[in-house]
């Protein structure tokens, strides 16, 4: 199977067009050619799981189009997708904001998907995305470091309880290093399937490792790359796997 995890900066893109005809216009107003590019790439690496980091599912900025439904079109897949934010946050009410999201798209072998929530940070959604031989989960963690060591402790218990393989990716929002989550990963027993720490941050010119692919036991990684194409500030990262056939995780 092949997964492709992708923050697209709500396809917002990169330069000049961010603030044109006046600085931080493209933030309110989109940009719906970029938004294409990203749909032909993702379309063009036939990946079976995608999991998408700030999508907008259908703001004001973008005429009310659902991002993570048209790439899901595109490629024939099923999407699922919630607001970032707590449930009980202001974010959820406020224009634009409320529609600032996470999403998994997948072929429709899904066996179904559970909205989990941080107890601390700004950005708290958890979705899992439940697969019949394996569990994925899509995370978007806090910039505050504190925050962050909170929420990974919340992450903990979610794997550890899963019946089924795991994989985490997402946006780890890593600034201090890969060493923040050394203790995370021994914990959980997992794995990245990034073994060169390849940056994935900014693209233009990467130079920090903020998005990452994990895998624990009964996930055997085949292939990995940070593909060098610049439809956002981050780079996609790509991962093929194979589940071992019978592979179970204790609880």
């Amino acid at each position: 199977m092949r997964l492709l995890l992708y923050n697209i900066r709500y396809g917002l893109g990169l330069g000049s067009a961010l603030h044109w005809p006046l600085p931080g216009m493209g933030y309110l107003f989109g940009n719906r050619a970029n938004l294409q590019r990203i749909t032909e790439f993702i379309k063009s690496q036939d990946p079976d799981i995608v999991g998408l980091v700030e999508v907008d599912t259908g703001s004001i900025r973008t005429r009310s189009i659902n991002q993570a439904d048209v790439i899901a079109r595109s490629l024939g897949h099923y999407s699922v997708y919630q607001c970032k934010y707590g449930i009980d946050s202001l974010n959820q009410h406020l224009p634009i904001l409320r529609k600032q999201g996470n999403a998994f798209l997948a072929a429709p072998r899904v066996h179904g998907e559970r909205f989990h929530y941080f107890e601390k940070g700004i950005k708290r959604l958890i979705i899992e995305l439940e697969l019949e031989s394996c569990a994925v989960f899509l995370v978007h963690l806090s910039l505050k470091y504190r925050h962050r060591h909170t929420q990974l402790q919340h992450l903990h218990d979610l794997v550890v309880a899963s019946p089924k393989p795991v994989i985490i990716a997402g946006d780890f929002n890593t600034f201090w290093g890969d060493q923040e989550i050394y203790l995370f990963m021994k914990a959980c027993k997992l794995r990245s399937a990034n073994e060169q720490s390849l940056p994935s941050y900014p693209s233009r010119s990467p130079r920090k490792e903020l998005d990452f692919v994990l895998y624990g036991d009964g996930i055997n990684v085949t292939g990995f790359s940070v593909p060098s194409v610049k439809f956002s500030d981050h780079l996609p990262l790509i991962c093929d796997f194979e589940v071992e056939r019978g592979a179970r995780v204790a609880a």
